[in-house]
């Protein structure tokens, strides 16, 4: 065979070699996505425990879990919110499921105080999931010295300082059942290269993802499921935009999308929309998406220094 030929060959080989690990990989895709039975989440315990669950995600969660006849401690900063989702998930469900509420505002403790609290809480109950979802963030975007001191403190409080005293808590039950499952709400903002005026909150996410990949070694041997869950953009009053086809889920619509994951992989991004938005990103130079990044947060930048105008003006 003539040494072109060989070349040839050789190409034709490999395009091959790509054209089966292309179509393995997004038939896999298609599979985990779409066809991948959930897991029986009662196997945990017969308790999950949801933060942040009065509104947005949290709330969409609490709902998606009843519907599997799990019993609900829900812990919210906003009482009559709480109050009004405990009382719908017990209208919708009857006397299938248990309700029961924690009032507390995670940035106002420390990390002992919210620990025991939460141990008291929880005493005798079979709490085997946990769903990290509470979080904090500046609403418009701001360089990092005009945030105010309780704006920094509450992000890093919420969403770093909370998260572990309630997995730290929580922990030693299930290390003694060998089971459970714990989730943290991750966000996309610490997965791009980097996400500028809003940098505190994007820390703080980074810091939920090396914890769940960390503790996810440590414990998977323990029969204990440990996750970080990446959305992009969902329809909450965080993210401050609205549910589209396709792209930006409503909290309900994710919810649905987060559940089928509890369990599996320990990095993931539930729903497919986002899945396919992370594949375009992933393909980019980095130094377009964080120029894109930054033209977005001083947009949003702008947009809240306009509204405060307004608000003093009125004034």
């Amino acid at each position: 065979m003539e040494l072109h030929e060989l070349f040839i060959a050789a190409a034709s080989t490999l395009g091959f070699i790509s054209l089966c690990k292309s179509s393995f990989n997004f038939l896999r895709w298609v599979w985990v996505m779409f066809l991948r039975p959930p897991k029986n989440l009662k196997e945990y315990g017969s308790w999950a425990l949801v933060t942040g669950s009065a509104d947005g995600i949290g709330r969409a969660l609490a709902f998606e879990m009843a519907s599997k006849g799990l019993n609900l401690v829900l812990l919210d900063r906003n009482t009559s919110k709480l109050d009004a989702t405990s009382n719908e998930l017990r209208e919708k469900y009857g006397g299938q499921i248990d309700v029961k509420n924690i009032v507390m505002d995670l940035s106002k403790f420390s990390g002992e105080e919210i620990a025991d609290a939460i141990e008291e809480e929880i005493k005798g109950l079979d709490v085997g999931i946990l769903v990290n979802n509470a979080g904090v963030a500046y609403r418009f975007g701001k360089f990092l010295h005009e945030v105010d001191d309780l704006e920094l403190m509450e992000s890093i409080k919420v969403n770093m300082e909370a998260a572990t005293w309630i997995t730290r808590a929580l922990l030693p039950g299930m290390l003694k059942k060998k089971k459970g499952a714990i989730v943290n709400l991750g966000s996309a903002s610490h997965a791009v290269p980097s996400f500028p005026l809003f940098t505190n909150y994007a820390s703080s996410k980074s810091y939920l993802s090396m914890l769940s990949r960390s503790i996810s070694l440590e414990y998977k041997q323990q029969g204990i499921d440990i996750q970080c869950q990446i959305p992009m953009f969902v329809a909450t009053k965080l993210t401050m935009v609205k549910a589209t086809p396709f792209f930006i889920p409503s909290p309900e619509t994710y919810g649905k999308a987060s559940m089928r994951w509890i369990g599996y992989e320990h990095h993931c991004s539930p729903y497919w929309g986002h899945s396919v938005q992370w594949l375009i990103v992933h393909t980019l130079p980095d130094a377009f998406v964080t120029a894109v990044c930054f033209w977005y947060t001083l947009r949003l930048r702008k947009i809240g220094q306009l509204k405060r105008m307004q608000q003093t003006t009125r004034t």
